[in-house]
C-alpha cells in the first residue's frame, strides 16, 4: 500500500487554490514550543462517513484535521471523532472502558502496558501523530553555573512524571549523546504539573524503576514551582513551565539554540522522535481485515493535504513571516516527507526507544517492532 502526493513548484503556488486546511493548525506544526497538546481543544465529537460506526480519538493537530472533521473518510467506516488528552486517552484503553476503536497513544505508557501488564486489546499502526525532538525540554536555574550538557552530571533534576515518552527519550538522549546516565543525577518528582493540558496521568506513566537516587517533591509544589524555589537545579519536561512562561529570569532553556541541537541531532542520527501512535482495537482488525490499511491510508491522505497547503498556501495564508524558509529547512534537512508514518522511515526512533525503556528499568525486556506493530501494516507506506 502506497500512498501518492504531488510535489508542486514554485510557479504552481500561484496557480493552486488554498487547499481547506487552516493556517491556525499549521502553525501548530511549524513551531510549538514543545507542548505535545499545545493544540485548541472542542470537546465535541465530529461524525462522518458511511459504514461500520467507529469511534477515533486523539488530538485534532492539523495533520489529523481531515480525519477529524471528515474530510478524509476512513474507507468503509461511520466516524465519530472524539478530542482527548493524552493521558485520558492513555487510561481509557489500559483500565477504562475502551469504546474507541482508534486512539492516539503514547508510546512509552503503550509499551509498559504490553510488557508488564499482558495488555493485548489494541496493537499498534505506524502512524505517529505527535513527534518532538527534546532538547528544548530541559529547564534550568540561570545561577547554578549550567552552561552545559555535561554540567547536569550529579544535579538535582525534577519532572512531573517519571516515565512519560518525552521523559525516557530525554533520559536516553543525554546518555547517548553526552554520556549521562539516569544514575548521574538526582531525581525529584513533582507533585503535580503546571501544565495541566495532558490530562490525569496514566499509571504506566507513574512507574519509577529501582536503583535511581527519586524522591517526591514537597506535596502541593508542581515542577515550575520546585525550580523557581531552588529545590532542584533542572528540569525536564514536555511543556514549557509556568515560570518559563511567565518570563522569569531564573529560569531558561539549557540549549537556547534549540533547533540548532536538534537539527544536528537528526542529521547525527536519522531519529524524529516519536511521542505518540494510533493504536487500533484488536477485535475489529479480526473481524474486518481491511480495517487496519483504511485507517492508514486516511491518517496519510489528511497529513498529505496539509503538505499541499504548506507548499501551494502558506507562504501568503499563514501569519508567520519566514514561513516559506522554515518548510524549506525542514525539506531540506528531513526531506519531502519529514513527517513520515510507515515502520521503515521509523525504525531508527522506535528501536532507540525500546532500547531506551529497557536500559531505564521501564519494561523487563526489549521489545521489538514485529510484536507491537500489527503484522498488516509492517509493510504499509508512503509514497511523498
Amino acid at each position: 500500500m502506497k500512498t501518492n502526493s504531488t510535489d508542486p513548484s514554485r510557479r504552481d503556488f500561484i496557480k493552486t487554490a488554498a487547499l481547506s486546511v487552516g493556517a491556525a493548525g499549521t502553525l501548530a506544526a511549524c513551531g510549538n514550543a514543545g507542548a505535545p497538546v499545545d493544540v485548541v481543544a472542542d470537546d465535541s465529537a465530529a461524525t462522518a462517513g458511511d459504514g461500520l460506526p467507529i469511534t477515533v480519538a486523539g488530538y485534532p493537530y492539523d495533520r489529523v484535521k481531515g480525519v477529524a472533521d471528515g474530510s478524509v473518510p476512513i474507507e468503509g467506516c461511520s466516524v465519530t471523532f472524539e478530542v482527548g488528552r493524552i493521558g485520558d486517552l492513555n487510561t481509557h484503553i489500559f483500565s477504562g472502558p475502551r469504546t474507541n476503536a482508534v486512539t492516539e497513544i503514547g508510546l512509552q505508557p503503550f509499551m509498559r502496558a504490553y510488557a508488564e501488564d499482558d495488555f493485548r486489546a489494541y496493537t499498534l499502526l505506524p502512524v505517529f501523530p505527535l513527534k518532538l525532538f527534546r532538547h528544548k525540554s530541559v529547564f534550568i536555574r540561570t545561577d547554578r553555573g549550567i552552561k552545559k550538557a555535561e554540567d547536569l552530571r550529579g544535579r538535582i533534576i525534577a519532572t512531573p512524571g517519571y516515565a512519560s515518552t518525552s521523559l525516557t527519550w530525554l533520559r536516553g538522549l543525554f546518555q547517548d549523546e553526552y554520556g549521562i546516565s539516569p544514575n548521574d543525577v538526582e531525581w525529584v518528582i513533582a507533585s503535580k504539573d503546571s501544565d495541566e493540558r495532558s490530562g490525569k496521568t496514566s499509571a504506566q506513566e507513574q512507574v519509577l524503576p529501582e536503583g535511581l537516587e527519586i524522591r517526591r517533591g514537597p506535596h502541593g509544589m508542581d515542577e515550575s514551582e520546585l525550580l523557581v524555589s531552588g529545590e532542584v537545579d533542572a528540569l525536564f519536561h514536555a511543556a514549557e513551565p509556568q515560570a518559563f512562561r511567565d518570563g522569569n529570569p531564573i529560569v531558561a532553556r539549557l540549549f537556547p539554540d534549540y533547533w540548532r541541537e536538534e537539527s544536528e541531532y537528526f542529521a547525527k542520527t536519522g531519529i524524529h522522535p516519536i511521542m505518540h501512535a494510533v493504536a487500533l482495537r484488536n477485535e475489529l482488525i479480526d473481524a474486518n481485515p481491511w480495517f487496519a490499511e483504511a485507517v492508514f491510508n486516511a491518517y496519510s491522505q489528511a497529513k498529505t493535504e496539509v503538505y499541499q497547503y504548506l507548499l501551494n498556501s502558506a507562504w501568503y495564508q499563514g501569519s508567520l513571516p519566514w514561513i516559506e524558509r522554515e518548510i524549506g529547512l525542514t525539506r531540506e534537512l528531513m526531506g519531502d516527507n519529514f513527517y513520515s508514518y510507515g515502520i521503515k522511515g521509523n525504525r531508527a526512533a522506535l528501536e532507540a526507544l525500546f532500547r531506551y525503556s529497557y536500559e531505564q528499568g521501564l519494561v523487563s525486556r526489549e521489545l521489538t517492532i514485529e510484536e507491537l506493530f500489527h503484522p498488516a501494516s509492517l509493510n504499509f507506506s508512503e509514497e511523498v
